[in-house]
């Protein structure tokens, strides 16, 4: 058993989001962070979880503990180092919890064992890091079981789930029910949506929040046309011209950052400067229906010379998803399957996660290229990369699905299929593309909903809120 890995957390003022928001409502953020700083002031708040790169959670996590110690609050985030066998438990349940069988192996008394006796080991190295009064925000599956440990130690324990299921089916209830022994430990429990929410725990102490981005951020930040050519040529998808500006960004600490490593790219051409593209940047995971994406070219949208191209993490470096190679395998051999005029405008793209600053500069600019931007889920938490997108102005075509009909109101900021029909994200994407006008609608407003309800501030607010008020009842 490796011992639990810090995470260096930067610090961002908040003040930067006052523009955003709007004088009323940044006044009340200042004002709930000072009754934070004053309430929890020699305490520390931790997060815990499974993986620091790779996935919506490690995502959220950076984005917005920067700003936790902006505020002033002492906040640390560690990172679980477990083995290949327990995260092979914990994908199962993962996908359970999506209501997919995953790889239908069991969860008896041999996993709950394990997962029991894994999770033992961590505390031990955990818990003695912890003083009375702090608060340990423990997420997803791979970390329930450290509720119990972590209350004994004297702090107040929330358990965040990030993912769950529209309706309760036979795998979602196993996994529950695997996992609800040690999620009933915590003091409190979070759902990105009021569908997620179990059965058996109180609801008086059952939060409902949706997740939220930085607009900061490398991967959010503003870039110029031409920047994003420079970062897509230094990528590898470019036509091997000289690019016209450098491949820049800012960094999380504001420092200058240029895009110098180069991505597993596997294309027949590189992608043409004018050529209309459909863009789906997630994890490789089934879940997100990358094969889907790939069906959805056939026809009409080959024949009107649109581009696809698929995105996602370097699977090795994300540590607590066994399945991510496995899938990154089957795209490939999907695009090979391909007649050879469509696979001539399939892009494939595995991007490096050794600099993270940089990565999500990457996956900025490919958004950004992007005419529409794609979420094909099959089952979905919540799906950052539709507000990531919707933030960039993009009409974004979303399953309906999870959260990410939470944030696209269908036809408004955004369009709505069915999962698992790729004919009508072919339909949706070609009326897009064949109403300019419409496009650029869709993304202005896609833009303002994303500013009035996922930003970063706001929801530090609201959770500094919740927290006060579960501490003041107990």
């Amino acid at each position: 058993m490796a011992r639990p890995e810090p995470v260096q957390i930067p610090s961002h003022p908040l003040d930067r989001f006052a523009p955003l928001l709007g004088a009323e409502r940044f006044r009340h953020v200042e004002e709930v962070a000072a009754r934070a700083r004053e309430h929890f002031r020699g305490r520390t708040i931790w997060h815990v979880n499974s993986t620091m790169r790779g996935g919506g959670v490690a995502e959220m996590l950076g984005s917005l503990l920067p700003y936790v110690r902006g505020a002033g609050l002492d906040c640390r985030w560690v990172v679980l180092r477990e083995s290949d066998e327990f995260f092979a438990l914990t994908k199962r349940l993962h996908n359970n919890l999506h209501g997919n069988r995953g790889d239908g192996g069991p969860l008896g008394e041999a996993e709950a064992r394990l997962y029991a006796r894994t999770l033992a080991a961590s505390a031990a190295e955990l818990t003695p890091l912890l003083h009375s009064g702090d608060v340990v925000f423990l997420h997803d599956p791979q970390t329930a079981g450290l509720a119990a440990a972590a209350r004994a130690a004297g702090a107040t324990v929330v358990w965040r789930c990030h993912i769950g299921a529209d309706r309760i089916d036979a795998p979602v209830q196993r996994a529950q029910d695997f996992l609800l022994p040690h999620v009933r430990e915590a003091d409190a429990w979070v759902f990105s949506r009021a569908a997620y929410v179990w059965a058996g725990l109180d609801r008086s102490r059952t939060w409902t929040m949706a997740p939220s981005i930085d607009p900061f951020s490398p991967k959010s930040q503003e870039l110029e046309a031409a920047t994003v050519e420079a970062i897509l040529a230094a990528i590898g998808l470019g036509d091997g011209r000289p690019a016209v500006v450098a491949a820049a960004f800012t960094r999380t600490d504001g420092a200058p950052g240029r895009v110098e490593r180069a991505a597993e790219v596997i294309q027949q051409q590189p992608l043409p400067p004018e050529a209309p593209l459909l863009a789906q940047v997630s994890r490789w995971d089934r879940l997100k229906d990358p094969l889907g994406v790939i069906a959805c070219l056939d026809g009409d949208l080959a024949d009107r010379g649109l581009h696809l191209l698929l995105a996602g993490p370097a699977t090795e470096a994300v540590a607590d998803d066994p399945e991510g190679a496995t899938v990154w395998a089957e795209v490939r051999a999907a695009l090979a399957a391909l007649p050879e005029p469509t696979r001539r405008l399939v892009h494939l793209v595995s991007l490096p996660m050794d600099d993270l600053d940089e990565n999500g500069a990457m996956v900025n600019a490919l958004q950004r290229r992007a005419d529409v931007v794609a979420q094909n889920s099959l089952a979905e938490g919540f799906g950052l990369t539709v507000a990531e997108a919707m933030w960039k102005r993009r009409p974004v075509v979303g399953t309906r699905v999870g959260g990410i009909q939470d944030q696209i109101v269908d036809g408004e900021s955004g369009v709505l299929v069915d999962p698992g029909e790729p004919a009508q994200l072919a339909a949706a994407v070609a009326a897009i593309l064949d109403d300019p006008a419409r496009a650029t609608a869709l993304g202005e407003r896609a833009h303002e909903r994303v500013r009035d309800r996922f930003l970063d501030a706001t929801r530090l607010a609201e959770y500094a809120e919740r927290l006060l008020a579960l501490e003041a009842a107990s």
